[in-house]
C-alpha cells in the first residue's frame, strides 16, 4: 500500500489494494486480527458450555498513584453532515481523568451492554460464553482537582475498530494526571452505543478513500476539542446534558494537548495535527500515514512507536514523515511485538483464545513474542515519558537512547 497514495479503498471490512501485492501486516485492513481466523460460533459450543459459566476476562490495572473516574458523553457536530449516512454528525466520547473519592460510583464497563453484546458476536462469541470486564474507571467520580488543570490526551483507535480498544493505554495515562479523551468514529466503527441504548454500526461505504477517512477522524478531534474548551468555560457540550464529574470545568487545559492513536488512528495523528495547531504533541502507534498529510512540515513534537517488524526503513509513509518532521522527534521499536499488540486486543484475545479457535502459533503471528503484560508496561512508560517531555516539561532520559531497564526497546536512528 502506497504510504502517500490516495487511491486504497476502504470497504466494509478494511481496505483494499489496487494492487495484487500483499499488504504489510501493519497495514490497517489488519486491525481486526480475530476476525482473519476461522472463529467457533456460539451455537456450536452451546452443548459443552451451556452449564459452564462465562469466561469472565480481566483487563490491566493502571499504574499510576490516582484512582481513575470516567465519564461518556454524547456530542452532536451540527455544523458538519455525517459523510457516510447523512444528518448531523454525532459521536461518543469517553473521559478519563484522575479522581479523589472513588466510593459509590461504579467501575465502567469496557463497552456497553449493547454494543458489547455487539463486538463479542461479530467475533462468533455470545455474553453467555464471555464477559467483558469493568475497567478502572469510576463514574462520575469527582476529579481530583488539587493536580490543578489537566493536559489533555485524545485517542484515535484503528479502522473499524472502537475507542474502547485503547483503554488500557487511557485509563494508565489517566492515572498519571492527564484528561484521556477516547473518541469513537461513528460508522467508521463497528459498533457505537449512544444513550437511548441506540446502535451505530460500520456505515463506511466501498470506494471511499483512506485520506478522506483520515480527514473525517481529523474533523472529530476538532470537534471534540472545541467540546472540551466549552467544558473549560463552565458549559456542558453533552446532547442530552449529562451530568459532569463535579471538578471537570476547572480540570480542562486545553492549553496542552496531545493525541496519540493506533494504526489508522496513529495515522489520523498527523492530519488531525495539520488541521488543528491546538495539538501540541502526537504520537503514531503502528500506524501507516495516508495521503498528502505526511509530506507537510509540522514543527510540533511527534513519537513514531512501532512493532517489531515495522518501522521507517520499510514504510515509506514513515520516511516521507520523518523528514518532515521540524519539531522534537523520536522513533522507538518494540521488539517482539506485533500489530495488534498496541490495542486491547494484546491482553483480551489470549484470555479467549481457545474459544476463538487460536492456536499458540496463531496468537503469536497476530501478537508477537513479547509477553502480553510486558508489551502493555512498555508502551504505557513510553507514551507517557513522551507526553510528560513534552507538555509538562518533565525531561525523560527514556527518550535519550537505549536502557537496560527495557531492552525491547530499540532506537531507530
Amino acid at each position: 500500500m502506497a504510504a502517500d497514495s490516495t487511491s486504497s479503498k476502504p470497504t466494509a471490512t478494511g481496505f483494499s489494494p489496487d494492487d495484487p501485492e500483499p499488504k504489510p501486516n501493519w497495514a490497517p485492513e489488519n486491525d481486526q486480527g480475530p476476525l482473519t481466523q476461522k472463529t467457533v460460533h456460539p451455537e456450536a459450543l452451546a452443548a459443552n458450555r451451556a452449564a459452564a459459566s462465562p469466561l469472565q476476562l480481566k483487563m490491566p490495572d493502571p499504574t499510576g498513584p490516582y484512582s481513575v473516574g470516567m465519564v461518556g458523553l454524547h456530542l452532536v457536530d451540527s455544523s458538519r453532515t455525517d459523510p457516510y449516512v447523512g444528518g448531523k454528525r454525532e459521536v461518543m466520547v469517553s473521559l478519563w481523568y484522575p479522581a479523589t473519592s472513588t466510593s459509590g460510583h461504579y467501575q465502567a464497563p469496557w463497552q456497553p451492554s449493547i454494543s458489547g453484546a455487539h463486538f463479542l458476536a461479530s467475533r462468533g462469541l455470545s455474553t453467555r460464553q464471555v464477559t467483558l470486564p469493568r475497567t478502572a474507571g469510576h463514574v462520575l467520580a469527582p476529579v481530583k482537582t488539587s493536580l490543578g488543570k489537566l493536559p489533555v490526551l485524545l485517542y484515535s483507535t484503528g479502522l473499524h475498530s472502537d475507542r474502547s480498544m485503547g483503554t488500557a493505554l487511557a485509563q494508565d495515562l489517566a492515572s498519571r494526571g492527564y484528561l484521556v479523551v477516547t473518541v469513537d468514529h461513528t460508522h467508521d466503527a463497528n459498533e457505537v452505543q449512544f444513550p437511548g441504548n441506540r446502535l451505530e454500526v460500520n456505515k463506511m461505504p466501498a470506494g471511499s478513500h483512506s485520506s478522506d477517512t483520515l480527514k473525517v477522524r481529523a474533523a472529530d478531534i476538532k470537534f471534540v476539542i472545541n467540546a472540551l474548551g466549552k467544558i473549560s468555560s463552565g458549559g456542558n457540550p453533552d446532547a442530552g446534558h449529562a451530568t459532569l464529574p463535579s471538578g471537570l470545568a476547572k480540570s480542562v487545559d486545553t492549553s496542552r494537548i496531545g493525541m496519540f492513536g493506533w494504526s489508522l488512528g496513529g495515522a489520523a495523528v498527523d492530519t488531525a495535527m495539520q488541521l488543528d495547531k491546538r495539538i501540541d504533541a502526537g504520537a503514531d502507534l503502528d500506524g501507516q500515514f495516508f495521503g498528502t498529510a505526511p509530506s507537510k512540515d509540522l514543527d510540533r513534537p511527534f513519537m513514531l512507536f512501532s512493532s517489531g517488524t515495522h518501522n521507517r526503513n520499510n514504510d515509506h509513509s514513515w520516511r516521507t514523515l520523518w523528514s518532515h518532521l521540524k519539531g522534537y522527534r523520536v522513533d522507538v521499536q518494540l521488539h517482539g511485538a506485533a500489530h495488534l499488540s498496541f490495542s486491547d486486543q494484546e491482553w483480551m484475545v489470549p484470555q479467549e483464545a481457545a474459544l476463538l479457535g487460536l492456536s499458540k502459533s496463531q496468537l503469536q503471528q497476530q501478537y508477537g513474542t513479547i509477553d502480553r503484560n510486558r508489551a502493555i508496561q512498555v508502551q504505557r512508560v513510553y507514551l507517557a515519558a513522551f507526553f510528560d517531555q513534552e507538555l509538562r516539561h518533565k525531561h525523560s532520559t527514556l527518550l535519550d537512547g537505549p536502557t537496560s531497564k527495557y531492552p525491547e526497546i530499540s532506537f531507530v536512528r
